[in-house]
This record gives C-alpha cells, sequence and structure tokens, in this order.
C-alpha cells in the first residue's frame, strides 16, 4: 500500500476504532466508500467486514457492546503503552513519547484524551504523519496482537479492525511474534505506585 492508501486506511480505522457515535453512523456511507478504494486484500477485507456489522447493528448496541468490551475487560485495553508496561511508572515516559509525536503532527487532543490509544494513533498517520505512526504502532505491536486476540476470544467484530490495522505493518519478525507470545501468557508489568495520572483501567477489570 502507497501512503495514500494507508491513510485512508487508517482514517478509516481511527473511525471506527473511536466510540460509535453519530460520527460513525453519519458517515458511515463515506467511510464504505473509502475502504471500497484500498488495493484488494485484508485490509479492505477486515475493514469491510466491520462496515459490515455496522449495517446491521443499532448504534446503542454496538455503543453498548463497545464499553462492555474496550471499558470492562482489561485485557481488551486499546491504549498500546499498557501492554508494555502496564500501570508502572515507566509508562509515563512512554505516553510522553506518544504525545511528542501528535505535536509535532500538529495533533492536540482534548482535555483527558490519552495519546497512545489505538484509535488516536490511527488518525495521526491519516493527518499525514505515516510513518510515524507506523514506528509507534510497529514498536508496541506485541500489544496490538495480543488485543486481537482478545477482541477475537471474545467474539468481538473490533477483531477485524484491529487485524487491519496490524495488516498494514511490516511483516511481524521472529523477535516480535515472541513478545507477543511471551506478553500473552504473562501479561504486562504489575506496579500501581505513582501513575494517578495515567491510571485508566479499574483494578478487577
Amino acid at each position: 500500500m502507497n501512503d495514500g492508501d494507508l491513510r485512508s486506511a487508517h482514517m478509516v480505522a481511527s473511525v471506527l476504532l473511536g466510540y460509535p457515535d453519530e460520527r460513525l453512523y453519519g458517515s458511515r456511507q463515506v467511510l464504505v466508500e473509502a475502504v471500497s478504494a484500498l488495493p484488494a486484500g485484508e485490509v479492505r477485507d477486515r475493514l469491510s467486514a466491520f462496515l459490515g456489522h455496522t449495517a446491521g447493528t443499532t448504534q446503542p448496541d454496538l455503543a453498548a457492546h463497545y464499553v462492555a468490551t474496550f471499558d470492562l475487560k482489561r485485557r481488551c485495553c486499546p491504549y498500546l503503552t499498557y501492554y508494555a508496561y502496564g500501570d508502572t511508572r515507566k509508562r509515563g515516559a512512554a505516553l510522553l513519547r506518544f504525545k511528542h509525536a501528535l505535536h509535532t503532527a500538529g495533533f492536540e487532543l482534548t482535555d483527558g484524551e490519552l495519546p497512545d490509544h489505538l484509535a488516536v494513533v490511527c488518525e495521526l498517520s491519516a493527518r499525514g504523519a505515516v510513518r510515524q505512526a507506523r514506528r509507534l504502532m510497529t514498536e508496541h505491536r506485541a500489544g496490538m496482537e495480543v488485543l486481537r486476540a482478545a477482541l477475537e476470544d471474545e467474539r468481538s467484530p473490533y477483531a477485524d479492525v484491529v487485524a487491519a490495522v496490524l495488516a498494514t505493518l511490516p511483516p511481524a519478525r521472529a523477535r516480535e511474534r515472541e513478545a507477543a507470545l511471551r506478553l500473552a501468557e504473562q501479561g504486562p508489568p504489575a506496579e500501581a505506585v505513582g501513575l494517578e495520572p495515567y491510571a485508566i483501567m479499574e483494578a478487577g477489570r
């Protein structure tokens, strides 16, 4: 895929991975057309599958599923640094890298929004910072693979969107595959001290 296709695919993914409000349902036809214009392959197929799901699902039902999946299931966390650092102090520095990448691209978040949400990183790419966004995603590929697997276990249609984003990255190297397997087995690091500003998931979820 060229940069234009990547930006388009990531633009669609950023909308689909956000809370399913009128931004999604009001622009569904535009999203379908954008996906149809992508090259044939897994990215187009996966995004089309999710959009097909929205055609038969009401906005309240999809919103309820979104909350039950991403807000109430710890292993389905959409925040990429959580997988590498858990609720530890090291996560603060990792979040600053994401925030710096967004700031450099002229992308300012609204109050309370964290920069490592996968939807935000996809939007960063869609706004033109393709290289920076793909680097951040590649660095956190293991977490994305764990997220995809967790969503598949939950039989969530959102697994298709995460799989589509993964398919826009370079092929995984052996070291990255091993990291994903290790993370799936061991989970993220545990340390709740000193991270109050970054606590995004309540214990026990």
